[in-house]
C-alpha cells in the first residue's frame, strides 16, 4: 500500500473532524451507492500532514521522487488534469510566444490547443502512413534532423511514440540529433506508461534521453481516469517556467483520490510490474495464435504491417483489420458491443482498436477470441474501389492557428456542407474522436482528400468532431486570401 493512501485512510477512520473543504465531509454514509462512498471516506483537500501538490516538500514530495527514480527522471510531476494540462505545460516551458515548434503531424490535438494559446509557428514532421491500415508509421531520426538542419529558429520538437495504434519511434536516436542542435525533444508517451517494466516493451523514453516525457497512467496501467505523470530532466528545460504552468493548467484544488490512485500504481508496478506483464504476453500469445485462422480479420503485428520486422510494436495494443470483407470498422466494433458486450476502445475505417494492460486476464482475451472467430465465419467477401484516405497528408497552412481563429472570431465564417469545402480554409479542429489527431487545424487549406476522407467517416458512422449535421466551419470567403499568411 502506498503511503499517500495508506495516510489517507488511517486519517478517514479518525476523529478528526472536517471544518473544510470538500463540502462532503466525509459524511454520506446512507446518501449514495457504497462503492462512492469509499472514494469520499478519503477525499479530502490541502490540510495539515498532507503536503500540497504545487509546492510539495512532504508526503506528496516523497510519493513523486519515488514516481521519479521509477522512471529514472530528476524530477516528475503527478498530474491530475491529465496529459493535456502536461503537453500545455510542456511546449509552454521550452517556447516564447510567437516561436516555431516542431511537432509530428499525428499529435494529440492539445498540442495544437498550445500552439494556438502561445501564437506559435509550427513546422511538421510527417510520418508515412501504412497503407493497408490507414495508421501513421513511426516518426523518423532523419527526417527530424532535416527539419532541424534547415530551420534554425525552431524552439523545441515534440512527438508523439507510441501512437494510439502502437507504432513506436527511435526516441533515443532522435533525442541524440535533437540535443546536437541544442533543442529540447518532449515526448508523448502517453500511452507508454508501462514500457521499461519488461524486456518484451521499450525503454521509456526518459531513459532514452528525452527532456520532458507525458505519461497517462491511465491508460495503460490500473490507475483513475485523468492520473498522469510529466518527466524531466537535463538542462535544456527551464524547470521554473515548467512548475509556473503546471499551476497555470493544473488545477489549485488536486484531488487526493487520483494522487493516491497515482501513488498506489507506482508502488504496485515497483513491486509487480514485470510478472503482471509477463502475464499479460503469455495472454496476448495465445490469443493471437486462436484468431490467427480467422480469414477476413487480421490482427495487426510488425510482420503484417511493415512487410518486416524492423517497427517496433507495442503488444498492449490490438488492432483487429477487416481484410477484403464486408464490415467497416464501426459494424465490427457494433457487432462486439451489441451482440457480444465486448466494449472496445474504439473504431476507424477499416479496424478496430482494443487495448490491454497489466490487469487482463484470460478471461477477456478468450471471449474476444471466440468473437472473432464466430464473426469472421459469417463474413463474406467484399469487393470495393473504396480506400479509406489518409489523413496525414500535408495541407497547405495558409495562416497560423491563432490568426485564423482570430479571423474567425472577428470576422465570422462560412457554415458549409463537407462536400463543398474543398480549396476552403479550416476555421475549426476536425478530427476522429478517438483519438483526437487533427484532419485539420484553423488556417489549412482543405484539400479533395481531406473531403473524401471527412466524408468516408461519417458515411461509416465514426465520431469526427468540428463536424455538426454534415456541416463545417471555413473562413467566411473575404479572409480568404495569402494576404492573412504570416
Amino acid at each position: 500500500m502506498s503511503d499517500l493512501f495508506e495516510q489517507l485512510e488511517k486519517y478517514a477512520d479518525s476523529d478528526y473532524y472536517p471544518f473544510h473543504m470538500p463540502g462532503h465531509k466525509r459524511n454520506v454514509a446512507g446518501k449514495c451507492g457504497s462503492a462512492l462512498e469509499a472514494a469520499y471516506g478519503i477525499d479530502i483537500t490541502e490540510i495539515d500532514g498532507f503536503d500540497n501538490l504545487h509546492q510539495a516538500q512532504g508526503i506528496l514530495q516523497r510519493a513523486q521522487q519515488d514516481a521519479a527514480k521509477l522512471y529514472g527522471a530528476e524530477e516528475t510531476f503527478f498530474l491530475v488534469n491529465g496529459s493535456t494540462c502536461g503537453i500545455l505545460s510542456a511546449i509552454f516551458a521550452v517556447t516564447q510566444r510567437g516561436d516555431r515548434l516542431l511537432a509530428a503531424r499525428n499529435c494529440h490535438r492539445s498540442v495544437y490547443y498550445a500552439v494556438y494559446l502561445q501564437e506559435l509557428q509550427v513546422s511538421y514532421l510527417y510520418p508515412d502512413v501504412v497503407k493497408e491500415y490507414g495508421i501513421a508509421d513511426a516518426v523518423t531520426p532523419g527526417e527530424v534532423e532535416l527539419l532541424l538542419k534547415e530551420q534554425p529558429d525552431i524552439a523545441a520538437v515534440i512527438i508523439t511514440s507510441p501512437t494510439y495504434e502502437g507504432v513506436i519511434s527511435d526516441i533515443g536516436k532522435i533525442a541524440d540529433i535533437t540535443h546536437r542542435y541544442g533543442k529540447p525533444l518532449i515526448v508523448d508517451e502517453a500511452h507508454g506508461a508501462h514500457f521499461g517494466f519488461h524486456e518484451a516493451f521499450p525503454e521509456n523514453a526518459v531513459r532514452q534521453g528525452a527532456d520532458i516525457v507525458i505519461h497517462s497512467v491511465h491508460k495503460t496501467l490500473p490507475a483513475m481516469t485523468q492520473t498522469s505523470l510529466l518527466h524531466v530532466s537535463g538542462k535544456l528545460v527551464n524547470r521554473e517556467r515548467l512548475k509556473r504552468y503546471l499551476k497555470v493548467f493544473q488545477t489549485s484544488s488536486p484531488s487526493y483520490v487520483l494522487m493516491a490512485s497515482i501513488d498506489s500504481c507506482m508502488n504496485l508496478m515497483k513491486r509487480e510490474g514485470r510478472q503482471l506483464l509477463e502475464q499479460l504476453l503469455n495472454h496476448r500469445s495465445s490469443f493471437a495464435k486462436e484468431v490467427a485462422e480467422c480469414r477476413y480479420l487480421e490482427i495487426m503485428d510488425k510482420k503484417s504491417a511493415f512487410g518486416c520486422c524492423m517497427r517496433a510494436m507495442d503488444p498492449i495494443k490490438v488492432v483487429i483489420s477487416i481484410k477484403n470483407g464486408e464490415l467497416t470498422g464501426q459494424q465490427l466494433y457494433d457487432i462486439l458491443r451489441e451482440r457480444y458486450h465486448l466494449q472496445l476502445e474504439m473504431a476507424a475505417g477499416s479496424y478496430v482498436l482494443a487495448m490491454l494492460s497489466p490487469m487482463d486476464g484470460p478471461d477477456g482475451l478468450e471471449r474476444l477470441a471466440g468473437a472473432l472467430l464466430e464473426i469472421d465465419g459469417e463474413i463474406t467477401a467484399a469487393a470495393t474501389d473504396e480506400q479509406e484516405e489518409s489523413t496525414l497528408m500535408p495541407l497547405e497552412t495558409m495562416m497560423p492557428i491563432a490568426k485564423a481563429i482570430a479571423l474567425s472570431d472577428e470576422k465570422g465564417y462560412d457554415y458549409i456542407p463537407v462536400r463543398e469545402a474543398q480549396g476552403r480554409t479550416s476555421a475549426e479542429f476536425i478530427n476522429l474522436y478517438p483519438p483526437g489527431i487533427p484532419i485539420t487545424v484553423p488556417g489549412e487549406k482543405i484539400d479533395g482528400s481531406t473531403v473524401k476522407a471527412i466524408d468516408f467517416y461519417l458515411r461509416t458512422g465514426l465520431c469526427v468532431q468540428g463536424v455538426q449535421d454534415g456541416m463545417l466551419k471555413v473562413l467566411g470567403s473575404v479572409n480568404e486570401s495569402k494576404k492573412n499568411v504570416e
